[in-house]
């Protein structure tokens, strides 16, 4: 065989390898795109583990199949499984480090979606938008703009992104200046900032934006009447309702809102008549609207008459019921229900536990688990409020051993309502193993150890729970620094407290309040602090409210400072004039001091008034149930027997004086009332 002959046999058997390897390439990547497009639609509709098991079982992968799992993994929050499929990834293409930067953005992780974003050797305009807008989710708008302005093409997305962004952190005038710098804009970029002035007020020149839009879509029409709607120009967001082209579900739901919210219930039931949108979610909406306006019984004299009420409607009208106070109407409701669900219970206990009906709370716990009803998070943490109020630690305690039974003892909610219960029922040590048994802390958590352990005069370990939540990943909140700050008033901590007073304001950036100054007025009284107790008080920037004056007339009390403590008196009383206590206390010290005459006007100007003072009231909880003692009340089967027990314990905490004092104040304010 000649050397061209065996030379063009080779060419052949070349062209035919390379032929072949080709044909076999694309005839895989066909046979690969309906395992995509099935674990793209897995992935979308939450279904992670058949996805996982389509991917194992799959006999070859590509790029593609890798991008879609982890596209799938970050959209249905597993975090590190996407992680790891982008670290073991054969092969990446632009798309893979796309969909890593945006992933990572949005769980946070800004750095390592900036080192993607500097491993790429090629990017897109994609990328440099995923990066854009990833600073912007994270409230990093100064970097996203440095990005902005460093990208060598810019497209309307790109615009639009960091324009959102500056108008996300109302920096608008800077966002102004760009749009008007844009060279292109689609519908977005002028409903962005149409959005932009409704937001700071500048309802004309939303309008005016609308107006000058070259091509408007519905979502630009919904915007502007919401705007009008939001500023109570009801009437304008009408005019311009009529004037859209096509409309759908919103724009429908935001007039009906709108006219709802300034009650014209008239016009929206009629326009609920007319919209093509009748279904049970749009009903909804409405008997919501009618809700969120007080107009409860409105909504429920409506609701027999339409074929679209469903349970969700009836809930809301009985949580209206249950806000306004009126629980007998709630239950009225609850009780009509033909269908009950466990929100519908837990909203009813919930409620009852709301408005002090805490007896008929627990029965309704007992007959929803007769009835046979799942019980959820939301269940016995409802229950356990109602438990933390009475308080009842028996039944608290059954509570618990319920929950670890059904396994929901290991949800946050659930345990934080635990910590509360034990603290509220005096059980510290219960409270405590209860928070250090959690596996995680959220700022309930810690405010519940924090505010409990004040409470009940343990300030040092209070304090040391704060110590190691700074420490955690959970920042403190006002609420925080209350318990922070009330547990240093407790144990006397007079140092500490003027610290952590500063270290809210600078390290933390909070808003003081009248509860850290009631803490802090009254820390600073203990020790007789009053005159830099009552410069601190003129320092205030806030509405001083009577408890920040209670806190000074109780330290003018223990000291015996007559002058200031009429002066708290005083201010108290003209924010609260019903207030007995301290019509009490004021004429207690004037007694205390000699002044009888003022001990006794005040008892005139109290009894002139029409103020009664409340009898004192506690209760103990034995293994037979409970008792509740009133003051005065003698009417207790074994009331004797109860008063030589306390006359005992007097005697052995040698009070003797002290109860002798106190009788004769009583004496002395029941002879004046006689």
């Amino acid at each position: 065989m000649s050397f061209h002959l065996r030379q063009a046999l080779a060419l052949t058997q070349f062209f035919s390898v390379k032929h072949n390897f080709r044909h076999r390439t694309f005839t895989t990547l066909l046979d690969l795109k309906p395992f995509n497009s099935k674990l793209s639609s897995y992935m979308k509709n939450g279904l992670v583990e058949q996805a996982q098991e389509l991917f194992d079982q799959m006999p070859h992968r590509s790029t593609v199949t890798y991008n879609v799992m982890m596209r799938g993994y970050f959209q249905n929050g597993f975090f590190e499984k996407a992680v790891s499929l982008y670290n073991n990834m054969p092969s990446r293409d632009t798309f893979s480090y796309n969909t890593m930067i945006f992933g990572l953005m949005r769980f946070g992780y800004v750095e390592g979606a900036e080192h993607v974003f500097e491993s790429m050797d090629c990017r897109d305009i994609v990328t440099w938008n995923s990066l854009i807008s990833g600073y912007v989710d994270n409230e990093l708008v100064g970097d996203a703009m440095r990005v902005f302005n460093a990208m060598p093409v810019k497209d309307v997305v790109s615009w639009n992104l960091i324009i959102a962004g500056l108008v996300r952190v109302r920096e608008f005038d800077k966002a102004e200046e760009l749009f008007r710098e844009m060279n292109t804009r689609d519908v977005a970029s002028w409903t962005i900032m149409m959005k932009a002035f409704l937001d700071s007020g500048q309802i004309n020149e939303a309008r005016k934006i609308l107006d000058d839009m070259p091509v408007k879509d519905i979502q630009a029409w919904n915007t502007m009447i919401s705007g009008y709607v939001q500023n109570k120009f009801v009437e304008i967001a009408e005019g311009l309702f009529h004037k859209m082209p096509e409309r759908d579900f919103s724009s429908w739901s935001l007039m009906i809102d709108g006219f709802v919210s300034i009650g014209r219930t008239n016009d929206a039931l009629r326009l609920f008549n007319e919209t093509p949108y009748k279904f049970e979610k749009s009903w909804n909406s409405i008997i919501l609207g009618f809700v969120k306006n007080g107009l409860v019984r409105e909504a429920h004299a409506i609701l027999g008459k339409t074929p679209y009420c469903g349970i969700v409607s009836w809930t809301n009208i009985m949580v209206g019921y249950f806000n306004m106070g009126e629980v007998e109407n709630a239950m009225k409701v609850f009780r009509l229900m033909p269908d009950r669900d466990t929100t519908v219970w837990n909203v009813a206990i919930f409620g009852l536990g709301e408005n002090d009906h805490f007896e008929d709370g627990i029965k309704l716990f007992i007959e929803m688990k007769e009835d046979g009803a799942s019980l959820d998070e939301a269940t016995f943490t409802s229950f356990l409020t109602i438990c933390s109020n009475l308080p009842s630690l028996n039944l608290g305690k059954q509570i618990h051993a319920e929950t670890i039974k059904v396994g929901i003892d290991c949800f946050i909610a659930v345990g934080n309502a635990f910590v509360t219960m034990y603290f509220r029922c005096g059980n510290m040590d219960s409270a405590l193993l209860q928070f250090n048994s959690m596996v995680s802390h959220d700022i309930i958590s810690w405010n519940s150890i924090i505010c409990g352990s004040a409470h009940h005069g343990h300030g040092e370990k209070a304090i040391e729970m704060f110590e190691k939540m700074r420490l955690s990943s959970v920042t403190p909140n006002q609420i925080t620094f209350v318990g922070v700050l009330s547990a240093c008033s407790h144990a006397g901590l007079v140092k500490q407290g003027k610290h952590y007073f500063n270290v809210m304001q600078n390290d933390y950036s909070l808003q003081l309040t009248n509860e850290h100054y009631t803490c802090m007025v009254d820390l600073l009284g203990k020790f007789g602090l009053i005159d830099e107790a009552m410069n601190l008080m003129n320092q205030m920037n806030i509405e001083v409210h009577a408890s920040v004056w209670g806190a000074l007339l109780g330290a003018c009390r223990v000291h015996k400072n007559v002058l200031v403590a009429e002066i708290a008196g005083e201010k108290i009383l003209d924010l609260e004039p019903s207030n007995s206590g301290v019509y009490m206390i004021l004429a207690e010290m004037y007694l205390a001091n000699g002044m009888r005459e003022k001990a006794y006007r005040m008892w005139n100007r109290m009894k002139e008034k029409g103020v009664k003072k409340q009898p004192g009231c506690s209760w103990i909880e034995s293994r037979v149930g409970g008792k509740v003692f009133l003051a005065g009340d003698k009417t207790h089967p074994e009331f004797k027997s109860i008063a030589c027990s306390l006359d005992l314990i007097y005697q052995e905490m040698g009070v003797e004086n002290a109860k002798v004092s106190v009788l004769s104040t009583n004496e002395a304010i029941e002879g004046a009332y006689s």
